[in-house]
């Protein structure tokens, strides 16, 4: 049985179904997109730009950032069986994916998400995957910009009607035709650093700027 679970979640036909209902139900969404040109012309000109997410936020962003396709952006997906899944939705909307996480072929996924931002300029991290705890940035994020030579780019999603699961992330899913806010913040150059200390100094600030734009039911508080 556990053979055959696993091939349903390898089969095409499972992630294009997926895939295409990920996509009508985003579709619902009334979308709003803040601050993107900014980090879309540095990449134009020449820079590099790793995007920065929360995994309560991802769902929001997997319809949405089809239209980054043409720059062939990179992804680190978990080689769990949900990330399978996730890696081929991933891949019908334009994005290379890479299987590691920081649990299970972490160093080798790290090595191809540099060598793939080097040749095409621009991936996406989701900060605190795959499985928390929640609010912290782990290092291999800030490791990854700094190898790679990219500004870093916190990207947040707001609804107005938001599922939130009972989750380590407390998961987000807006509701049908929600009022959705994707929000990219400031972009963010990292000074390569000379110590242990000065990194973490970097990762605390990175974390600090992203933490206040984690979402919580309504009366629930915040850690």
């Amino acid at each position: 049985m556990t053979r055959i679970y696993r091939k349903a979640f390898e089969a095409p036909g499972v992630h294009r179904l997926l895939y295409h209902m990920v996509r009508f139900y985003s579709g619902t969404f009334r979308i709003r997109i803040v601050n993107e040109k900014p980090w879309l012309a540095h990449v134009k000109a020449g820079g590099r730009v790793l995007l920065l997410a929360w995994h309560q936020q991802f769902f929001s962003l997997i319809g949405p950032f089809r239209r980054y396709q043409s720059h062939r952006p990179a992804l680190m997906i978990s080689k769990s069986k949900d990330g399978e899944l996730i890696a081929g939705v991933a891949r019908r909307c334009g994005w290379h994916t890479v299987r590691g996480s920081s649990s299970e072929g972490g160093k080798a996924a790290l090595k191809d998400m540099i060598r793939h931002m080097r040749a095409h300029q621009l991936a996406g991290h989701v900060v605190d995957g795959p499985r928390g705890p929640m609010g912290r940035v782990k290092p291999g994020a800030v490791y990854l910009a700094l190898a790679a030579g990219a500004a870093v780019v916190p990207v947040f999603v707001d609804a107005d009607r938001a599922w939130f699961f009972n989750s380590w992330d407390r998961f987000s899913v807006p509701k049908p035709f929600a009022r959705v806010i994707i929000r990219f913040g400031p972009l963010m150059p990292l000074t390569r650093p000379r110590s242990n200390e000065a990194f973490e100094k970097i990762r605390l600030q990175v974390e600090n700027v992203m933490r206040r734009e984690l979402r919580f039911p309504p009366g629930e508080m915040p850690f």
